[in-house]
């Protein structure tokens, strides 16, 4: 049994299992009515911390920061549900001791010398019960990348063509229309298409994260003690 000068320095400490998953936090500390011992720790559990669990102290070890207890963090979790209010009673306790498996220090021993004429026998059962925990997590988010697009587009442009026509009737009248010897100069504007550039952002799709709930078998396995009894000596059955 812890020490309860020892145990006074458990509360605000981080509880953890035999095999080092968190429990929850130590919120206070009960003694044995007798020996007046660390017996149990309150524990704040659940999701948040929301539930309150009394947990045995016995073999309890302060671990760095931590206090180990030498159970499994399901069978603290399926704990019966206690509420505290500073003094455990006897049917209470009883409760407690039934779930961890403890003996009950108000009575007397079930299976000894000192009891009557009659063995009991006792075997551990496995339960099997689930948690919900983290797994991981999936971020969405957005970012920006920047690629190449080629596109061909035809383009025109105008180019001078000297034409020349002989003279002929059809012609005649404009040819001789002005002086006979002269200095002339005419001009022809050229134009040419070129390819434009421009962007429009357009909206193409909606994402979202959403969860899909799988359910697959897992395979769980635990050594239970189981007593048996039998005789030495001649007996009859």
């Amino acid at each position: 049994m812890t020490e309860i000068t020892e145990a006074y320095g458990f509360r605000g400490r981080t509880m953890i299992d035999r095999d080092g998953d968190k429990i929850g936090k130590i919120d206070d500390v009960y003694e044995d009515k007798q020996g007046g011992q660390a017996e149990w720790a309150l524990v704040n559990t659940g999701l948040f911390g929301t539930k309150k669990t009394f947990v045995p102290l016995h073999d309890a070890q302060p671990v760095g920061e931590d206090v180990r207890v030498p159970l499994e963090k399901g069978r603290v979790k399926d704990a019966p549900s206690i509420e505290p209010d500073g003094e455990l009673s006897e049917n209470e306790e009883r409760q407690l001791f039934e779930h961890y498996d403890m003996a009950d220090a108000s009575d007397g021993d079930v299976s000894g010398p000192t009891t009557d004429d009659a063995m009991t026998r006792s075997e551990e059962e496995l339960r099997v019960g689930t948690e919900r925990r983290e797994a991981g997590r999936v971020r969405l988010r957005k970012y920006v990348v920047t690629e190449e697009e080629q596109r061909t587009v035809p383009v025109r442009r105008e180019e001078v063509r000297v034409e020349r026509e002989p003279i002929d009737e059809g012609n005649v009248d404009q040819a001789l229309d002005g002086p006979e010897i002269s200095e002339e100069e005419h001009e022809v504007v050229l134009h040419e298409e070129r390819a434009v550039v421009d962007k429009e952002v357009l909206p193409k799709e909606r994402v979202r994260l959403s969860t899909d709930e799988q359910t697959e078998q897992e395979t769980v396995s635990e050594t239970l003690r189981k007593e048996r009894i039998e005789t030495d000596g001649d007996a009859r059955s």
